[in-house]
């Protein structure tokens, strides 16, 4: 009698696959969502880290009669090339700090370096230049994050930049870690001279970066 019973209330194999389809959809459904809620968390967390960064820099700043610091990025520092057009700039390189230590007086956590979105690159973003990023940015270099080190070389102030809302000062190694599919779909967390931290496509990205962005 028991056996009768569980015979006709059990789940026949064509229900269990029924359930387990369902249970596949809903997952399959939920799945981006979860994607996309870790991918925002994340990148608030990097915007979170560089507005810390724009604080010390504007810190830094304030001791040094207004002038952006006095380092370069790793970037810089182990493809000098870069600067080939610029062979004065390229000679000072080899000489100057990580721009890092400039300011970690003011930030006392390397943590903040760090974006949790780091996912490392093998060739440096725009350039075609083979660079070991990997496995993070932030493991092989010590900072998820570079920085536009033409502020640095042209020796202005803060105070005299003819753009500062819309001038890139750090932003993230590699435009995919926050970004779509595709060159043109990349973005960017940013903060800029004034402060103001956004993610931001490639158009604003790139108009961020000016040859002299002081005031003459």
């Amino acid at each position: 009698m028991v056996r009768s019973q569980w015979r006709q209330h059990g789940f026949t194999l064509i229900e269990l696959l029924v359930v387990i389809a369902i249970i596949a959809i809903v997952a399959g459904m939920l799945f981006p969502v979860f994607a996309r809620s870790r991918a925002q968390a994340r990148s608030s967390r990097c915007i979170a880290n560089l507005k810390q960064i724009g604080t010390a820099l504007f810190m830094y700043s304030d001791d040094y009669d207004g002038r952006f610091p006095w380092g370069i990025d790793y970037a810089d520092q182990h493809v000098p090339e870069m600067w080939g057009s610029f062979p004065s700039v390229e000679a000072w390189i080899p000489h100057m700090p990580r721009v890092e230590s400039a300011l970690n007086p003011y930030i006392k956590n390397s943590e903040i370096w760090h974006c949790p979105a780091d996912k490392g690159f093998t060739v440096l973003e725009d350039w075609d230049i083979p660079l070991d990023g990997q496995p993070t940015s932030f493991d092989a270099f010590g900072s998820s994050y570079t920085y536009q080190t033409i502020l640095t070389f042209r020796g202005g102030l803060i105070s005299n930049l003819r753009d500062p809302v819309g001038t890139n000062v750090f932003f993230d190694g590699h435009g995919s870690w926050h970004g779509g599919r595709g060159y043109a779909n990349r973005r960017w967390n940013v903060v800029f001279a004034d402060g103001h931290v956004k993610n931001v496509d490639r158009e604003t990205f790139s108009n961020g970066w000016m040859d002299d962005p002081f005031m003459q």
